[in-house]
């Protein structure tokens, strides 16, 4: 797979299908996946759309094969991708760092051994090292949720905020949400990171009742933290001072916001099955002329009670 044309966002549908007959037979490819454990509700999606993704390339293309490993933590994907390398002989390497600064060195040291890497959804310290990037529109997905605190706060209102695991991703969240609320007048009381889990985030928030008297909204960030928050929140009684906003699109809280709960008002979408994509557009480019190289940003959207009904999948494992 050589490094060429510039991929800026339409592509996909129906194309490895139509590519079979182009296909060398004779060549052979291993992609290796490199995924965090489904620690949470998005990396539960994650994982079953990754490996739901690789059963069905492998059955298009036998000659494609699939490395899977998942990870608890930074260091194991260090390992896991290292593995990868030195006894599987990877052709293409599509990557989701369980954290960007520890993964970008040996994901760097993959690229200049000549293999193709994909980076999916939080993006690695230095730019440049990947072919192709997937992900959902980090700063799309801050801003909006700024933008909704803005319009439907007023001067003076407070709210808390609680930040992801410490990655780029993140950073370019929480920066766009800062952006969207400037010169609004609210005041953030607090930001601390909740590690996209729910235990964590229930763990912050209790912290943050304890010392706020006076809090108007939460920015969750995400779903899973959302839960977290709403559950400190009803556990002090305080669920008539306060709505969330988290954010991915999982099934409960886009019920919640279809039933028009006045706690959820709206939430904004960033896909678990972008791992898909990623996966997807990987094998594309070993098996075709497809040019992949670049970025393929899927857009969020906000979700409130007039249009939930469309992201609500009761049958998602998210």
């Amino acid at each position: 797979m050589k490094r060429r044309t510039l991929l800026k966002s339409a592509m996909l549908a129906g194309a490895l299908a139509t590519t079979t007959a182009a296909v060398a037979q004779d060549e052979s490819y291993t992609i290796g996946v490199a995924i965090p454990s489904a620690t949470h509700g998005f990396m539960g999606g994650l994982n079953f759309h990754a490996r739901e993704t690789i059963a069905r390339v492998e059955e298009t293309y036998p000659q494609i094969n699939f490395v899977l490993a998942t990870a608890g933590d930074a260091s194991k994907m260090v390992n896991d991708v290292e593995d990868m390398v030195a006894t599987r002989d990877i052709d293409a390497l599509v990557v989701l760092p369980f954290e960007s600064e520890p993964l970008t060195s040996p994901v760097q040291a993959v690229a200049e051994q000549g293999i193709w890497v994909t980076v999916v959804d939080r993006g690695l310290s230095v730019e440049g090292i990947e072919d192709l990037y997937v992900a959902g529109d980090n700063p799309g997905f801050g801003r909006m949720a700024g933008e909704y605190f803005a319009e439907n706060l007023e001067e003076g209102d407070n709210i808390v905020v609680l930040r992801g695991i410490p990655t780029t991703l993140d950073n370019e969240r929480v920066e766009a949400f800062e952006a969207a609320i400037e010169g609004s007048g609210i005041n953030v009381l607090d930001m601390q990171h909740g590690n996209w889990n729910r235990d964590d985030a229930f763990n912050v928030m209790q912290d943050f009742l304890s010392r706020y008297d006076d809090i108007d909204a939460v920015w969750a960030a995400d779903d899973d933290m959302a839960v977290g928050v709403l559950e400190a929140i009803s556990q002090a009684g305080r669920e008539e001072e306060m709505w969330v906003v988290g954010g991915a699109g999982m099934k409960e809280i886009i019920r919640r916001v279809m039933e028009g709960d006045p706690q959820i008002p709206v939430d904004v979408t960033y896909p678990p099955a972008q791992i898909s994509t990623a996966i997807e557009l990987t094998a594309l480019g070993l098996v075709s002329n497809t040019p992949v190289t670049g970025e393929f940003i899927i857009g969020s959207q906000l979700v409130t009670p007039e249009n939930a009904e469309q992201f609500y999948f009761p049958d998602s494992p998210f």
